[in-house]
């Protein structure tokens, strides 16, 4: 499956996000020749703020999706900007911008775009082009090597002229925060008021003294909750279970017009929501923050690769599919990691394998891995829906040496957790208040990642 020898691949990256940037940097130091089709007209992916969410349905049912970023307004990250980088490519803070430690999107959206800058990666992007088929081609059609090849066609926004292109791999990095994943609750098709999944949400000046039901406490529904709590009448959050972080506790003490409510059992016509403790209101809007799905209506593996309740797969360490390694691969399937520097150690690990430079294990020894792992998540009670939640520093960094990239420093690692335990007890505030970080801020700040010289001059 995997080429003897260095050679140099025509390869469809499908994305510009953070990992779809990444991995184009990572194919083309591998010497293969890249090209990008992303659907919007500039790089960023779900950092590439829409406010105009007119147009989309507002449960997301209606497909394709014509907007992609599901980044509200006021989102600031959750992150402190000193682990978000890339590794060679610190998110160092500049005078006239957001110089906020837990910066707003927009900031993170200018670091991408300072990244494409340095590294030159807009030349091999096709901008406001959608695709719409990636299928295998017949491999008879071709030479006697009888390598899997990729038919890729796109569609031109503007024009709609369609295109399909031949190439020897595709790289899928189109993300996981845009289609919509929503609760199944009895009555949903009848509640005649207004549904929307904060896919669609940006301000909250259009729910001014209404009552409105969020539905999920994650970092979405916890966000939206504290921000419409100054202009609707009332917030009602309906969480799974009602034994909640110190940090939302506190939250909900402090405002009055914030209630904590248990889920949803039944929504009526008239616009009551019934609740499973049998208590009810009558409510003007629902706000589903009940996360994202897997999407990839493009891709046609006849039955290869499947999304099953999102667990994509079979992929092995989330990235290859054996039966189609190393001609498909997937970059950004895993959450619960820190992204950018993830992201980064898959893409360099795909292009050193398409360039021969490493070898995969044998389909056998691939597969064997993919069923240990479903295995073994089976047996933890872990929904497949969470089949791709990481959430393991040791993993990342055995991840990193199948391409000699580097272990997670320690102090990102601290940063990382000081700053989801500060969440849980300091939810309103974290963001700003962090005194305890300082020795790991200067530890950090003095680290090769931060003394790397020259960046500091990027002009956008």
């Amino acid at each position: 499956m995997v080429s003897e020898y260095l050679s140099s691949k025509n390869i469809c990256v499908i994305g510009a996000g953070p990992s779809g940037l990444v991995s184009a940097r990572e194919l083309r130091k591998e010497g293969h020749s890249v090209l990008v089709l992303e659907q919007n007209h500039d790089i960023g992916g779900q950092w590439l703020y829409q406010s105009k969410v007119e147009d989309e349905d507002s449960m997301g049912k209606k497909t394709p999706l014509k907007i992609h970023s599901s980044v509200y307004n006021s989102l600031r990250l959750a992150s402190p900007r000193e682990i978000m980088g890339f590794t060679d490519f610190p998110f160092i803070v500049k005078k006239g911008r957001d110089m906020r430690r837990f910066p707003s999107h927009n900031e993170l959206f200018l670091y991408l775009q300072d990244f494409c800058s340095w590294f030159e990666l807009r030349e091999m992007i096709r901008f406001n082009t959608r695709v719409e088929y990636v299928g295998i081609v017949d491999s008879s059609e071709f030479d006697i090597d009888r390598r899997i090849r990729w038919a890729v066609r796109s569609k031109e926004i503007d024009s709609g002229i369609v295109s399909e292109e031949i190439f020897d791999a595709v790289v899928v990095a189109n993300g996981h925060y845009s289609m919509p994943r929503l609760p199944v609750i009895k009555g949903m098709d009848v509640w005649r008021r207004r549904q929307l999944h904060s896919h669609v949400y940006r301000v909250p000046q259009p729910f001014s003294n209404e009552i409105v039901v969020v539905v999920g406490n994650s970092m979405s529904g916890q966000d939206i909750s504290m921000e419409l709590v100054n202009v609707a009448k009332e917030v009602h959050l309906s969480v799974k279970s009602l034994e909640i972080s110190e940090g939302l506790s506190k939250v909900i003490a402090k405002y009055q017009n914030l209630q904590l409510q248990p889920q949803i059992d039944t929504l009526y016509e008239d616009g009551r929501v019934l609740f499973v403790d049998d208590t009810f209101i009558t409510a003007d809007t629902i706000i589903y923050c009940t996360g994202y799905s897997y999407s990839l209506p493009f891709l046609d593996t006849k039955g290869i690769v499947t999304v099953d309740d999102d667990k994509v797969g079979p992929l092995y360490e989330h990235t290859f599919p054996p039966s189609l390694a190393p001609s498909l691969s997937f970059v950004g399937i895993p959450k619960k990691i820190i992204g950018f520097p993830f992201f980064e150690s898959q893409a360099k690990w795909i292009a050193q394998v398409l360039s021969g430079k490493r070898t995969l294990p044998s389909w056998e020894e691939m597969m064997k891995a993919v069923k240990e792992y479903y295995h073994s998540i089976d047996l933890a009670g872990i929904p497949k829906h969470n089949a791709h939640d990481i959430a393991n520093f040791e993993y990342c960094d055995k991840y990193g040496d199948r391409c000699s990239f580097p272990h997670l420093e320690e102090w990102r690692k601290e940063l990382c957790l000081s700053s989801l335990l500060n969440a849980e007890v300091n939810l309103e505030t974290y963001r700003d208040s962090w005194d305890d970080d300082l020795p790991l801020l200067q530890q950090a700040h003095q680290s090769p990642h931060f003394t790397q010289q020259g960046y500091e001059s990027i002009v956008i």
